[in-house]
């Protein structure tokens, strides 16, 4: 992006472009020679022809040390040096001029190493990486953007990071002084407060003014960040604060994180009596397991009371194969919902609820919350409401519970552990019964893709990256989620987006441990942003991605077919501005575009598991690979 109003973008033109236009131009002169000291004629309209200073500004690199101002201590070299104290390892960023110091001093000064940085072909690519980066490792990456216009291009995945209550860390470039700052695109790209743009949906922001400021404010920012309830945190970084020499650097603020907030003892002491003298215990755990230690607390709590565990559907709380795992059967009479958004509705399942039930809710997002954006959506109506970090919490809840099971508390728990246990084994021989239907059909259906899937990754040390929403769920019914790298869960805001460049992100986090990333893509949210495969081919992220290839935003088909349904007038034009298809996309080719390994599209179902087998050799060789496969809607 360029600095001033001569520049052009962020490409300078071709070397011979620009000589064949200054040619082009001789040839159009007049051919008698102008009288010495008098300007050549000019047919009218005719360009002028580009002067040599012209030319070599657009053809030629700037000659080294031409700079009026040599800095050998840029303040963007500490910066890095702060970046390196939090322990960030990875900076995604599609570059801009407004950080080109920060980018410069990450690169040379800082080794390229943590952070590395990571080329993206869109500012919400970048944010999404670092969202489905830290859903497996449970750190923030970095996302650097550039500018107002980075930072509005970025907005949507730092909403969906925002309500999908995950640490992420953004600093946007800015020309804050408009005293110093050039007209064009420096002003163009400017603001008075950056910030604003994505302020109701970031935790915390600042723009530091100086360098001390600067290390006080992203030592605080990654704090709130990952303090819960955990969200995306934004720095405004000056250009020319950049730049300026720092003879002696200031001091950075030593990190130490706070320990979450736990429970207070008198209320959790009352969830524990309701939850032993409950007939009909019910546990539904939203975002609860911050770390693969919190499944741990949730199955010793679960087991204590033999109650069944709603996982949530967005996280891996609980392991899919437990005999406690599900809603289990009959009404509830004492629910306890540890970090749980949206708890109530207009209409709540009264099945799944006795008249008079009590509920315990136990969460941080109470300790956060903002007006606007309605993320927060209905209020449970909680006989306990306990504004505390569930994984906090449940040491202390566990302990309480164990002093008051009696041994005939504990006998009645058992007995209806046992019909939890069986409920358990019903619903999942009818989810195997249930995927048997159409398995020769073509397209193929989802169910097939997932069973032959997991056929063959099901004996690697595997993490589904990409959401199960808009394919039923198959993997949670057929695969068995054990550890909390398994599932990353969803876009968090419902946006478009997010799948294909999170599931690159989590690849990379998972690439650490030697883990086999699997990405179930739907079309439609490849075709936001399909250039985050070349930064996987680009940075070597072994990934495995399947195109969930309906061609449709088959959600919208199906609400149009309802809406035309109720007005009585037939179903049959609503694949108009919701499908894909005249001319179908072919995301083989698109992968190998992006110099990806691609393959397909698969229709006849005896070819996909060759095709799957194919593709995974390749990722397990280190390389991410793609197989378009031609699916039912869902």
């Amino acid at each position: 992006m360029a600095k001033s109003e001569s520049a052009v973008g962020r490409r300078r033109f071709l070397k011979g472009a620009a000589v064949s236009a200054a040619a082009l131009v001789a040839r159009s002169a007049p051919v008698d020679a102008a009288p010495q000291g008098q300007a050549a004629a000019r047919p009218a309209g005719a360009p002028a022809a580009p002067v040599g200073a012209q030319l070599r500004a657009d053809t030629e690199p700037p000659p080294t040390g031409a700079s009026p101002r040599l800095v050998e201590k840029p303040a963007s070299d500490f910066m890095v040096d702060v970046i390196k104290t939090l322990g960030i390892e990875y900076a995604a960023a599609n570059p801009g001029s407004s950080f080109e110091g920060l980018h410069e001093s990450i690169i040379n000064y800082g080794g390229n190493a943590k952070p590395e940085l990571l080329t993206c072909c869109h500012e919400e690519s970048s944010v999404a990486m670092a969202h489905g980066y830290a859903k497996i490792s449970g750190k923030p990456m970095l996302a650097v953007v550039h500018g107002n216009i980075g930072l509005q291009h970025a907005s949507m995945a730092i909403y969906n990071a925002y309500a999908d209550r995950v640490p992420v860390m953004i600093i946007a470039g800015n020309w804050r002084d408009a005293g110093t700052r050039n007209n064009g695109v420096n002003s163009y790209h400017s603001a008075q407060d950056m910030a604003l743009i994505v302020r109701d949906y970031v935790k915390w922001d600042d723009e530091p003014a100086s360098l001390p400021a600067f290390a006080e404010s992203a030592v605080r920012a990654y704090k709130i960040a990952m303090t819960p309830p955990m969200e995306p945190v934004l720095l405004v970084v000056d250009h020319d604060l950049q730049l300026r020499p720092t003879p002696s650097p200031p001091k950075i603020p030593r990190l130490v994180m706070p320990s979450p907030p736990a429970g207070e003892t008198g209320a959790v002491r009352e969830a524990a009596r309701l939850l032993v003298a409950a007939e009909s215990p019910r546990i539904n755990a939203g975002r609860a397991a911050r770390t693969p230690n919190g499944i741990a607390l949730i199955v010793e709590l679960a087991e204590l009371l033999q109650a069944p565990v709603n996982g949530g559907g967005d996280r891996v709380n609980f392991p899919s194969r437990h005999p406690l795992a599900g809603i289990g059967a009959g009404a509830a009479d004492v629910i306890l919902n540890l970090e749980v958004q949206g708890a109530a509705g207009p209409a709540p399942a009264a099945a799944q609820r006795a008249a008079n039930a009590k509920t315990i809710n136990i969460s941080s997002l109470g300790l956060f919350i903002k007006s606007n954006l309605q993320d927060f959506q209905h209020m449970a109506d909680a006989d306990v409401d306990i504004a505390a970090d569930s994984e906090a919490t449940l040491p202390i809840l566990i302990e309480e519970v164990k002093r008051l099971m009696t041994p005939d508390r504990t006998r009645a728990a058992q007995a209806r552990g046992a019909k939890f246990a069986d409920a358990h084994r019903e619903a999942r021989q009818q989810a195997i019964a249930t995927a048997a239907f159409g398995w020769d059909s073509s397209p193929i259906s989802v169910a097939r893709l997932c069973a032959e899937l997991w056929d063959q990754i099901r004996t690697e040390d595997w993490s589904l990256v990409s959401w199960q929403g808009f394919i039923s769920g198959w993997p949670g019914r057929l695969w068995n989620f054990d550890k909390h790298y398994r599932y990353i869960g969803g876009q968090g805001a419902g946006a478009m987006g997010y799948g294909a460049p999170a599931a690159v992100g989590a690849a990379l986090a998972n690439r650490a441990h030697g883990r086999l990333s699997i990405n179930i893509q739907t079309d439609g949210d490849l075709n936001y942003a399909p250039g985050v495969l070349w930064t996987a081919c680009h940075h070597k992220i072994p990934l495995l991605t399947i195109m969930h290839n309906n061609r449709a935003y088959h959600q919208e088909v199906m609400f149009v077919q309802q809406m035309a349904s109720e007005r009585s007038r037939g179903a049959d034009r609503a694949h108009i501005g919701t499908t894909l298809r005249e001319p179908n996309i072919d995301y083989a080719k698109m992968a190998q575009a992006y110099g990806m390994y691609g393959e397909g599209p698969i229709e006849r179902p005896l070819d996909l598991a060759p095709a799957l087998r194919r593709a995974l050799d390749r990722v397990k060789r280190g390389e991410p690979a793609l197989v378009d496969v031609v699916t039912q809607p869902r």
